[in-house]
């Protein structure tokens, strides 16, 4: 049976200190699904996250990201245009709200498909000792959810409305999703609009070029997890704490290393309808050490 999600809002105690503090060292106004997905394993997660936190918050985990970023504009650049508000009356609030949802997803879900591939390789090469020695020399970058970034809004998985359902089914069976994602649930507060998104979105994640860039992403990532990035260490002492669910939250974390690089290709696609590809290349929310940043308490 596997282990279901842990909504933000539900966490509690030492759950919810770490759920603030991956806000915090990822700079993002929510938690997202893979996170959630691994506070499900009580024991081990906050094993885990001691483990990813000295990583996450370098500058060179951040300038990793963005360019698996980059990357992904270049290569979505070359697929067709989707077009998808053309057909659907938007007001200037909502024009403003969709692009600043987009810029939050743009931001988060290359850094997450980094972080979950060190994870999958930590996993699959554990350490001898949990105290492993890691290079201290990093520059970290400063903590806090950027100043006007889109919170972390969403539609429930099953909504009430015929419609939202229809179009969430839709994407669960074409991209083989078990539930749907964050970034769709948010883009169906918009439910019109999802709507021509995906109308147009469905045709693209078939075509050879497009499943070509989801698999060069991927590896990008695998090696940045193996060969750039300071070693996220795991021990086999720690490993053994996951007991017999060890086998499913190795395949639940490879799901996710799966499931992101699409996904991260599908928000580049649905953005270039609003911006430029060249634009798309840099980070939303760039690193700037004097810039304001939202702390929040937990």
């Amino acid at each position: 049976m596997k282990n279901h999600p842990i909504p933000e809002e539900e966490a509690e105690q030492e759950l919810d200190s770490i759920f603030h503090e991956i806000k915090q060292v990822f700079r993002v106004s929510g938690v997202n699904l893979n996170f959630r997905t691994w506070a499900s394993y009580p024991t081990f997660f906050p094993v885990l996250w001691e483990s990813i936190r000295p990583v996450a918050e370098t500058r060179l985990f951040e300038e990793s990201s963005d360019q698996l970023r980059a990357l992904a504009a270049r290569l979505a650049g070359k697929l067709p245009r989707l077009d998808a508000a053309s057909s659907v009356g938007l007001g200037d609030s909502q024009i403003f709200q969709i692009q600043a949802a987009l810029n939050l997803y743009h931001y988060i879900n290359p850094k997450l498909l980094v972080i979950t591939s060190m994870v999958e390789y930590a996993c699959q090469h554990p350490t001898m000792s949990a105290f492993q020695s890691q290079r201290q020399d990093h520059e970290l970058m400063t903590r806090g959810i950027p100043l006007h970034m889109y919170p972390m809004e969403m539609i429930d998985e099953t909504p009430d409305d015929a419609t939202r359902r229809r179009t969430f089914r839709d994407i669960q069976r074409t991209l083989g999703l078990p539930g749907i994602n964050s970034d769709y649930r948010t883009l169906a507060l918009w439910p019109e609009y999802l709507y021509s998104v995906w109308h147009r979105l469905k045709p693209v994640v078939t075509q050879p070029l497009y499943m070509e860039a989801a698999l060069a992403l991927r590896e990008a990532a695998q090696h940045m997890a193996s060969h750039v990035l300071p070693r996220l260490t795991l021990s086999e002492d720690q490993l053994r704490i996951l007991g017999r669910k060890r086998t499913q939250f190795f395949e639940t974390t490879a799901h996710f290393t799966q499931l992101l690089p699409p996904l991260i290709v599908n928000i580049v696609l649905i953005s270039l309808d609003w911006r430029s590809r060249q634009d798309l290349e840099k980070s939303p929310f760039p690193i700037e050490f004097s810039s304001p940043v939202l702390e929040t308490s937990p």
